[in-house]
């Protein structure tokens, strides 16, 4: 007799299938990367996206429109969200302001990224993603938001990529703020990211935009600033830019006593030198070593215990997280960078430190 199995059992079934197949052809740490291939967006698995459309914004910037996993919980605009994306093989996060509504009709969310030079992901996700890509994602998170209890005045001051967690707001509130004014810089008009939506939002009378092209303007001063906006003091103000912008802004406010919300995306990790200290952070062990000693035996001499397999590159026994500074694959010569929280993982066993890095270990 010939038995039928219901569809459900056959495809969990398949599931299993293809999970065992994942964690035969993972590295030994991180097999979920490559299970819950038939439904990557599912609840219970690590909290993922998939990348719906790419749509470009400048010559450099493009905005990706995401529909998040069912673990997703709404954000507030204004906040930022962590990404993980895979580039060359190496699992790198970064952070970036949340650019939609809570309440965008189609579920999705969307991040605004900015290509700057050297920048190993922002290059990436600005010239070689595509819809259907899947990428890693922690919750929202950030205090850079507007009150429940709109201003009565409000200024924005931004420069270059800093405009995308006020947009975030302004698609969300603009019509809920009775006086709101908008002072952003980029180098010329074609530079001005969103630069269509907001002059429209400024011709609808919901928004006061001025805009400094510095390639013709120069950079904006404070006392710019104040004749352009000269009741500034009586403005609660929200400033995102670079930190020669925000310090002099903060300096300025502190001395006028009005409010001030600022955010600062992190400064570029320092690029890397030849060897360096090796902080071994969860052992608490210290080594001074060169730009031609792996760290795995770096470590192993200084008597920290290393995990390691084949020891040339292969099994990715050895690998384990930097939490902070510069690599060097000595195979390559290609120079790996971490921030706290990017969750960048390194291969001891090939890797040398370029300059003082700090390894989870």
């Amino acid at each position: 007799m010939t038995t039928t199995a219901p569809p459900g059992a056959v495809l969990s079934r398949l599931r299993g299938g293809v999970a065992r197949l994942a964690e035969l052809v993972a590295t030994p740490l991180v097999p979920s990367d490559y299970v819950d291939l038939l439904d990557p967006l599912r609840s219970g698995t690590d909290l993922r996206g998939r990348v719906v459309s790419v749509h470009p914004e400048t010559r450099d910037a493009v905005t990706l429109v995401i529909r998040p996993g069912r673990g997703w919980r709404p954000h507030t605009p204004g906040q930022y969200v962590r990404i993980g994306v895979d580039v060359d093989g190496v699992r790198q996060w970064r952070t970036y302001s949340l650019t939609s509504p809570a309440d965008r009709a189609d579920g999705c969310i969307t991040i605004t990224v900015k290509a700057i030079a050297d920048g190993v992901v922002s290059n990436h996700l600005v010239r070689r993603v595509r819809p259907g890509v899947v990428l890693q994602l922690d919750q929202a998170a950030g205090e850079f938001v507007l009150p429940a209890r709109r201003p009565a005045k409000a200024l924005f001051l931004t420069a270059g990529s800093g405009i995308t967690p006020v947009m975030g707001m302004l698609r969300e509130a603009a019509h809920e703020l009775p006086d709101a004014v908008l002072v952003h810089s980029a180098p010329t008009v074609d530079d001005v990211i969103f630069g269509g939506e907001l002059r429209a939002l400024a011709a609808s009378g919901r928004l006061r935009l001025v805009e400094r092209h510095t390639d013709r303007d120069g950079i904006l001063s404070v006392e710019d600033l104040q004749a352009l906006v000269p009741d500034l003091a009586e403005r609660e103000t929200w400033a995102c830019g670079p930190a020669g912008m925000l310090d002099a802004v903060e300096a300025h406010w502190a001395g006028v006593g009005a409010r001030l919300h600022t955010e600062r995306f992190r400064a570029p990790v320092v690029a890397g030198g030849e060897g360096g200290t090796v902080l071994f952070s969860t052992s608490g062990v210290t080594v001074e070593a060169d730009g031609t000693t792996a760290l795995l035996d770096a470590g192993e001499s200084a008597g920290v215990l290393m995990p390691s397999g084949c020891r040339m590159g292969i099994c990715f026994g050895c690998v384990v997280p930097l939490r902070e500074g510069a690599v060097r694959d000595l195979r390559t010569g290609d120079v790996t960078t971490a921030a706290p929280g990017d969750g960048v993982l390194v291969q001891t066993c090939i890797s040398a430190a370029a300059g003082s890095c700090d390894l989870q270990l």
